[in-house]
């Protein structure tokens, strides 16, 4: 899995230099979602950051994975329930980076399938 941000996709959209990307592993046994989340331009620090679901491409929805280090690179890793596995895969979570300036999230990224390596 896979997203790329950016303040366009944020709902309403944020003029922001802030970008980044994610990329995300999956182990289907154990239901454990491994991440590692690389931002940078943003017009502050980090105030939060979530992994928020369900929810399509413009939707809003609450946070459903906190983040516990906000500092770039994020990396951490959390096991899922069955629905939140089932919402992963239809593409209903997006990661949203917060910061002072922009309370409500200053860049996001619907996470999505990789494709399928060769």
């Amino acid at each position: 899995f896979k997203a790329t941000l950016d303040g366009s996709q944020q709902s309403p959209p944020v003029t922001t230099k802030g970008k980044g990307t994610a990329t995300f592993t999956f182990d289907t046994a154990k239901k454990k979602l491994s991440w590692n989340v690389k931002y940078s331009g943003l017009s502050g620090p980090a105030t939060a950051a979530h992994i928020h679901g369900p929810a399509a491409k413009g939707e809003n929805a609450d946070p459903v994975i906190p983040f516990k280090k906000l500092k770039s690179p994020i990396k951490g890793s959390a096991t899922l329930t069955d629905t939140q596995v089932t919402d992963l895969e239809a593409g209903k979570y997006y990661v949203n980076i917060h910061t002072a300036a922009n309370k409500d999230g200053e860049i996001r990224g619907q996470i999505e399938k990789a494709a399928a390596a060769m």
